[in-house]
């Protein structure tokens, strides 16, 4: 039963001081999952982390669904999705009717703006350690190679996140092994 309370406050603390959604609580999960609670390493997290993004629907949800049934099986897969979406809707409900009640507040605008360079650093600080496992795993020039492929592909050429991720998988399961 520890465990499975574990699971609960891990990703219930993740996700409710996750503001601004999954990208932000990516970082905060990533504390508690690999950090805190030892339940995946750094490179499991990663595979965790580019398949969830491949696949339709919110990161933290995937997430918390595949480390609750990876932890406990089908009792972890509903305590951390419980852990993961009522708190976040409950928290939803509540504040929009606050915020939109006083959506003019010099106080509301103040909260809803500062927060968002804490949520970037998080971020590049999530982006440099696995910078730093692709480095390791596949040496600097490849990892900057596919870094800059995967940015073009992104931003000039506008392609879905989704098959950039699955050009990445397919590159590192058919032309990595023969390369290496």
């Amino acid at each position: 039963m520890i465990i499975g309370l574990s699971l609960f406050l891990g990703f219930f603390l993740a996700n409710v001081f996750g503001y601004g959604g999954g990208p932000a609580s990516i970082p905060l999960m990533y504390e508690e999952i690999v950090n805190r609670y030892h339940w995946l390493d750094n490179a499991q997290f990663s595979n965790m982390l580019a398949v969830g993004n491949a696949l339709p629907g919110p990161i933290a949800t995937k997430i918390a669904a595949y480390v609750g049934f990876e932890v406990l099986g089908w009792l972890g897969f509903v305590i951390a999705l419980v852990a993961t979406v009522v708190p976040s809707a409950l928290a939803l409900i509540l504040l929009l009717k606050v915020i939109s009640r006083h959506r003019q507040s010099p106080v509301v605008k103040g909260m809803t703006l500062l927060v968002q360079p804490v949520i970037a650093v998080m971020m590049l600080i999530l982006t440099w350690q696995f910078a730093g496992d692709a480095i390791a795993s596949m040496g600097l020039w490849q990892s900057l190679g596919i870094a800059l492929l995967a940015f073009l592909a992104l931003t000039k050429w506008k392609v879905h996140p989704a098959f950039v991720i699955v050009a990445a998988f397919a590159y590192g399961g058919l032309i990595f092994p023969l390369i290496n």
